[in-house]
């Protein structure tokens, strides 16, 4: 077994089945192939590295060899690999170009062939392959006045552009994470095109003067793979963020809360499709103190009052799906469930989510999902799997 093998589909299925040609140019950042070609693998994708010449100079073909399981392809022969994988009726489900220098994007505008990528992206954009493209260049290459209109040209035929970064004056290649998502959605269910998606995720911390705050646990990793998931499934999402351990890919539009009052104001000007709400919300707050109580006066006693419910509120300002979430700790799989449908009944939710904090581990959970009209179904699994599961269940049904 080639060690290409052994990881593949190790993280998820979401590639499965589907063969990516990847079209690697002369950028320095083709030391990066090797891992984002072998994190491909891990989501399933069955990867055709394809090498110009210079590229070889930067990255040597036996390491794109190990990395693949597949002997790269350097030069055009007779048996026209180009057309039987992207021409018309190719095997082909994508050709990603990462990384693509300034010349290469010219040449593929303007139509020159003279090298095996540019020839397989000639041939895709003759047969309708889908084509991505990560540019990596410096960075006053990446704003001469010729290269924009070639981008702006591919752009307009179709071709989708992965955003490099910008950082020391260069036009970085896009990160590998960013990258691997923006192939899973072009190639995903498609399920949330166009739809506005709000995922609240995270806790709030309720001051209890300038320094201290009353606070829930929650890394918000729940939340962020949901949200991940819905980009995948072509969502317009935005992630509403309390406090939070897990990081948050940089693709993901992201707006900030520490309080409830600071959530409050961001669900009044709420407009979504779908609402999902893992967020670790406080159920109760007290009245701030200035300045920091001193810890030197012995016993401090904390009057606490139950903080309004955010989830009517949602439910009273969209007409859009809402997911409420339900955390118990302790409690039989019945009493779980039966708490979550008094939620739903309650704030007259479409689905609730609920789990005992039990279940949860670092990168692991598991959760019972209801419907509303008593559809029922239990999960468990990474964060990632099981926030797809819901996903899933929310557009699909139970």
């Amino acid at each position: 077994m080639h060690p290409s093998q052994r990881i593949y589909c190790t993280k998820s299925e979401k590639l499965k089945g589907k063969k990516i040609v990847l079209g690697i140019t002369g950028s320095i950042a083709a030391v990066e192939d090797v891992k984002l070609i072998r994190e491909l693998i891990r989501h399933g994708a069955d990867v055709v590295p394809v090498m110009s010449r210079e590229s070889t100079r930067i990255v040597h073909p036996n390491s794109i060899h190990f990395a693949s399981g597949k002997v790269p392809i350097i030069e055009i022969d007779g048996s026209v690999p180009y057309v039987d994988l992207c021409g018309e009726g190719g095997s082909a489900s994508l050709l990603l170009i990462a990384p693509s220098t300034a010349n290469t994007i010219s040449k593929i505008a303007c139509g020159i062939d003279d090298t095996p990528v540019t020839t397989f992206a000639t041939t895709a954009m003759g047969s309708d392959v889908p084509i991505m493209i990560a540019p990596a260049m410096h960075e006053s290459m990446y704003a001469n006045p010729t290269v924009a209109v070639n981008l702006d040209m591919l752009r307009k035929v179709g071709v989708e552009f992965i955003e490099p970064k910008f950082a020391e004056e260069k036009a970085k290649m896009a990160d590998m994470e960013d990258i691997v998502a923006a192939v899973i959605r072009r190639l995903g269910p498609h399920d949330l095109d166009d739809k506005r998606v709000v995922v609240i995720a995270g806790s709030t911390e309720q001051p209890i003067d300038d320094v201290r705050a009353i606070t829930n646990r929650s890394s918000g990793g729940t939340g962020i793979e949901l949200a991940k998931s819905a980009y995948e499934r072509g969502g317009k999402v935005e992630l509403w963020l309390g406090r939070h351990e897990a990081p948050v890919p940089s693709y993901i539009e992201v707006k900030e809360f520490s309080t409830i009052e600071e959530l409050e104001k961001l669900v009044k000007g709420m407009k979504c499709d779908y609402c999902l709400v893992p967020a670790a919300i406080s159920d109760f707050t007290t009245k701030k103190a200035k300045g920091k109580i001193p810890s030197r006066k012995g016993a401090l006693k904390l009057d606490l009052t139950p903080t309004p419910k955010v989830l009517k509120s949602i439910r009273s300002k969209t007409k859009g799906v809402v997911v409420g979430f339900k955390a118990e700790y302790g409690v039989t799989a019945k009493d779980l469930s039966e708490k979550a449908k008094v939620m739903v009944k309650e704030s007259k939710l479409d689905f609730a989510v609920a789990n005992d904090l039990r279940d949860v581990k670092r990168d692991r959970t598991k959760v019972i999902i209801l419907d509303s009209r008593g559809g029922k179904r239990e999960v468990e699994g990474t964060k990632s799997s099981v926030a797809d599961k819901i996903w899933s269940a929310v557009l699909h049904g139970l």
